[in-house]
């Protein structure tokens, strides 16, 4: 029996490359014009859906035409502001009723998606339909992918007359082992892969056997700021995330009662939403914090909400690339964060734009930000150099990487693509 399985799966993979063969042939030629990314749910909140519309808005406005294909539609309105020049699809509008065979085929776990991946309690058998028929139905242009699970069905679906690009926000090292597995097994199949830091590119080098035709980091670019820098007065620590286990919330409200102890006067807020929202809040109250630490909600206006502070902290246990740091950053405000490996450690350089802590170190963390409020010529030390950080994620300059990316993709695709030659080596006594 299993040899006749295998049999069969070895005669629908060739029915299935055969069918791409034929695709391929009759497909019109590569082109960079259109430029479509794959979100999750683009009505949402989170780090990732922001930077995924700040860099679609970019290329809109140097020529681009954008699309942002949400999987999900679970709200009328986007919580973040949108370019109207950029396109919206959504897959599966959840915001209708669901009857009939969309009905029953939503009931049913996904066959797609990984059950590892962290967010497969969204998907069901009624996206993997929409879903595998929106790739399919793609004949040019770019793609990109935001998360594993979307990458690895776009590695296994999309025709090859498309331009993939896998853009991963979350660390490779931090991927269930399945996935792990999946991933170095399906992404050779992309034109690129982008990571967002050097320790993550790193990870995926020394993983991948089998590597896309392109790997290479890209950092998410600081958007455009609005509103004035912070003026470094105010007796506030901010911090901004969803309201998970994973970005320490509760790590942060256990330590600020240390620094309230010694800084009755001073305030944390954190913005964000979330699961641990109830347990947030209680937790403050036993802990006798009320009035002292701040439960904002979400903010659409990131930026208003740093400006009225005069430090960020990041407590989270793992990172990709926070998108808050930059933002701090940007307006100015001085940055404590623990020192995750993937972002923070690499985004942040020790006591010139912030302060980094050792992982999951309360009294470390409590020591670094009694240190920023007490000096206040360290608190101004660290924004100076934050502001100098900021510039080298400017949208300007990112959005060139991509730019000369898609290029060369192309250039690959039309066969006319030239290796950059090796800078030639000079000896210590050339002139």
């Amino acid at each position: 029996m299993r040899g006749v399985a295998r049999k069969g799966k070895a005669a629908v993979r060739r029915l299935y490359n055969g069918i791409n063969r034929r695709r391929a042939r009759n497909a019109p030629p590569p082109s960079i014009q259109e430029v479509r990314f794959l979100l999750l749910h683009a009505h949402g909140m989170g780090g990732t859906i922001r930077t995924v519309f700040n860099q679609a808005s970019h290329l809109a406005s140097i020529g681009h035409d954008v699309e942002i294909v949400s999987i999900l539609k679970e709200a009328e309105e986007p919580f973040f502001p949108i370019d109207p020049r950029v396109k919206f699809r959504f897959l599966d509008d959840r915001l209708t009723e669901r009857t009939g065979l969309r009905g029953q085929l939503s009931k049913l776990p996904s066959l797609l998606i990984p059950e590892e991946e962290t967010a497969f309690h969204r998907f069901n058998v009624w996206t993997d339909i929409q879903l595998a028929r929106y790739l399919r139905s793609l004949q040019t242009g770019v793609l990109i992918a935001t998360r594993p699970g979307l990458n690895l069905a776009m590695a296994q679906l999309t025709p090859p007359s498309v331009i993939t690009i896998g853009q991963e926000h979350v660390a490779f090292r931090t991927q269930a082992e399945p996935i792990q597995e999946l991933i170095k097994w399906r992404y050779r199949r992309f034109d690129a892969l982008v990571t967002l830091t050097k320790a993550d590119l790193r990870d995926y080098r020394e993983a991948l056997t089998k590597k896309p035709k392109k790997l290479t980091r890209i950092p998410n670019a600081v958007p455009p700021m609005t509103g004035s820098l912070a003026k470094l007065d105010s007796k506030t620590v901010v911090t901004v995330g969803r309201l998970t286990r994973l970005k320490g919330f509760h790590r942060l409200i256990s330590c600020w009662r240390q620094v309230a102890a010694v800084h009755p006067d001073w305030k944390l807020r954190i913005y964000g939403a979330g699961p641990q929202e109830e347990n947030l809040r209680a937790q403050i109250e036993e802990q006798g914090l009320t009035g002292k630490v701040e439960m904002m909600g979400p903010t659409p206006d990131v930026y208003a909400a740093l400006e009225q502070a005069s430090v960020f902290v990041l407590s989270s246990r793992h990172e990709g690339f926070p998108m808050t740091i930059l933002e701090a950053m940007a307006k100015g405000l001085a940055v404590v964060s623990f020192a995750s490996p993937h972002g923070p450690k690499e985004m942040i350089t020790h006591e010139f734009d912030g302060l980094l802590v050792k992982p999951r170190t309360e009294d470390n963390l409590a020591a670094a930000l009694n240190r920023v409020i007490e000096d206040e010529q360290l608190r101004a030390d660290l924004a100076a150099g934050a502001l100098d950080t900021a510039k080298t994620y400017d949208v300007e300059a990112v959005g060139a990487q991509w730019e000369a990316l898609f290029e060369e993709l192309l250039a690959r695709r039309n066969g006319t693509y030239v290796r950059p030659a090796k800078p030639a080596e000079t000896s210590d006594t050339q002139a």
